[in-house]
């Protein structure tokens, strides 16, 4: 889990709760008295305060982007009433869900059923016991850090069955689904696309000798160093074992060559660390570049079998050595 947290975090995404979000409350009341004894406890509570006197501002403020997930709002307000806001939340809420907490002087069960339908979670009656407040508070604050960890947990799980479990790239089905992507789009906008199957040379040697830790360790370190060695909007998967696939779209034939040399190099330049020192390996590359013709579409399995051949080329000449194939047959337009 703990390989797992690290590699959501270098993708910008985190298991932890953001309190900065969570612990902010927003109050719509029309009532000075009411609002600021609302955001004296709250704030006496720990929680960061956002007061407005109208539905009109509080659905505005709503609309930023980290706004509140909790709101209090008064049922009878100028500009757009409690019930209405709350039924506005609803229907369109794209992003997480907000604790929407309505205050009301009526006490008509009617009123109450009309409030909860429009998508109200709870109702306090006015005038209402400051307990009874810091209660409801409560079980809205619960109920969103659920929400907070069972998105966490959706992303977590998103996150893992897209990537490899070793070296965090794209898993082997992520990586052809790219390229498919590309290869679709490379067909409508007519821009080629470039495609490298880098396979580390005599890997198996690693694992007989220094064992399979030192070889995961390899791997990883390997797919730092193809990642670092791509432009930011190209993609690298572990294809499989110790092959990687690189997606280059937009690159030509010569702009290819110059990538496979480069990852070639990257890796040939620097020994990787291994339990009993330093060992130097290289890769072997076979690369295609296809632009996809007027009357026809690139074919996914036809240009990973040109790379393929590519790569068996660059093994048969010697290894540690960039191959390249040009002609890609085109599959007609449907």
């Amino acid at each position: 889990m703990r390989s797992l947290i690290s590699k959501l975090r270098e993708q910008g995404l985190t298991l932890e709760r953001e309190p900065s979000v969570l612990d902010t409350v927003l109050i719509a009341e029309d009532d000075p008295l009411f609002r600021h004894l609302l955001q004296s406890w709250l704030t006496k509570w720990k929680y960061r305060v956002v007061a407005t006197d109208n539905g009109m501002d509080a659905w505005n403020i709503l609309q930023q982007e980290d706004s509140p997930q909790m709101a209090i709002l008064d049922w009878i307000m100028p500009g757009m009433d409690g019930v209405e806001l709350c039924r506005r939340i609803r229907c369109c809420e794209p992003g997480p869900y907000r604790y929407l907490l309505l205050l009301t002087a009526k006490d008509d069960k009617q009123d109450v059923v009309q409030g909860l339908e429009a998508g109200a979670d709870d109702y306090l009656t006015k005038p209402f016991n400051v307990d009874e407040l810091r209660a409801r508070v409560r079980a809205g604050r619960r109920i969103l850090e659920l929400q907070e960890a069972l998105t966490r947990t959706h992303q977590a799980l998103q996150f893992e069955a897209a990537h490899d479990g070793l070296t965090g790239l794209w898993n082997h089905r992520s990586i052809v689904d790219t390229l498919e992507r590309e290869l679709q789009r490379s067909s409508r906008t007519g821009e080629p696309l470039g495609l490298i199957l880098a396979d580390v040379d005599h890997f198996k040697q690693v694992n007989d000798s220094y064992g399979h830790l030192s070889g995961d360790s390899v791997l990883q370190a390997m797919a730092h160093r193809l990642t670092a060695a791509v432009r930011n909007y190209d993609s690298v998967g572990r294809y499989g074992g110790e092959e990687f696939m690189i997606v280059l779209p937009g690159c030509n034939a010569a702009d290819l060559s110059a990538s496979g040399e480069r990852l070639r190099a990257c890796v040939a330049s620097q020994s990787f660390s291994v339990n009993t020192g330093q060992l130097f390996l290289t890769v072997s590359i076979g690369s295609v570049s296809a632009q996809a013709p007027a009357s026809g579409l690139l074919d996914c399995e036809a240009l990973i079998c040109a790379a393929d051949d590519a790569l068996y080329q660059a093994k048969a000449r010697g290894r540690n050595r960039v191959e390249a194939v040009s002609e890609i047959p085109a599959r007609p337009r449907a």
